[in-house]
């Protein structure tokens, strides 16, 4: 469905110029979960925001390589193509609801708008809006709809922008740190509807994140990404059961073990991956 052919991406013009993302393979099939894993600053936001080009250019510089989505493109489409690519086939959530839902506007006016633009074949969008945030689990969601962002939970916020991104029916879904702002048994409770939504729907999906804790059970490979490269890849099993890179290691040791006591977080040394 979706392959990265020798993509890389600069940030910036002459002397100045960075290279955030340094000529990086990848692909993700039909109904795959891959997990994008990595620290701040690895490259992997810039990954996922560059598969519809959201990245604003300039300062962003797309220069070299090709984002094939079912056999097109993507560098080479135009206004027109992007519009109907970005949400329609390829949909996002990202990691802090409360910066991507408009706050003067109920949950139903930004949920219909997405379906407005994505879906004119449907009639009655008000039953579609109850329709998908009832799949994400809002209670009572018929009244909800009303409700605007201010008055829901931060895990609500985030089953609405999950809500908002399933009812374009996208092809595949690029979640970006979709847990990160959210305490501990929210986090759980959103990655496992994810989980199960991805099945029902046999979407492909994109799970960017800078946790290991978080891959198993949800993703099928694992992608590490380092200073812009990618450094190891491998089904999820083989990566935690016995990852090769030396970064991939020290991702994995910094994850918190039952029965494990320490006085302080393990931290990744730099120095020992060159």
């Amino acid at each position: 469905m979706l392959s990265l052919r020798n993509l890389t991406i600069d940030f910036g013009t002459g002397q100045d110029r960075v290279q955030a993302v340094k000529g990086i393979n990848l692909s993700i099939g039909a109904g795959e979960t891959v997990a994008l894993v990595g620290e701040s600053g690895s490259g992997k936001s810039v990954t996922g925001m560059a598969l519809t080009r959201l990245l604003p250019e300039p300062p962003a510089v797309y220069a070299k390589g090709e984002i094939l989505f079912e056999g097109q493109d993507v560098l080479k489409m135009g206004t027109e193509e992007l519009r109907k690519l970005r949400g329609g086939k390829i949909a996002y959530v990202f990691q802090e609801p409360s910066t991507s839902l408009n706050p003067v506007f109920t949950i139903r006016n930004q949920i219909a708008e997405a379906i407005r633009l994505h879906r004119p074949e449907v009639n009655d969008i008000d039953s579609e809006v109850v329709h998908y945030l009832d799949m994400v689990g809002i209670v009572d969601p018929a009244k909800r709809i009303s409700d605007y962002p201010h008055q829901l939970s931060g895990g609500m916020q985030q089953r609405v922008m999950i809500a908002m991104a399933l009812a374009c029916q996208p092809q595949l879904l690029v979640a970006d740190e979709p847990t990160t702002a959210l305490d501990v048994t929210v986090q759980a409770q959103i990655l496992d509807q994810m989980r199960e939504l991805k099945k029902r729907l046999k979407m492909a999906m994109l799970l960017i994140t800078h946790n290991f804790g978080i891959i198993g059970g949800i993703a099928d490979r694992v992608v590490v990404m380092f200073r812009g490269d990618i450094v190891e890849e491998g089904t999820t099993e083989e990566v935690l059961r016995n990852p090769q890179h030396a970064y991939t290691k020290a991702l994995i040791g910094c994850i918190p073990q039952l029965g494990q006591r320490r006085k302080r977080l393990v931290t990744i040394d730099h120095s020992i991956l060159g």
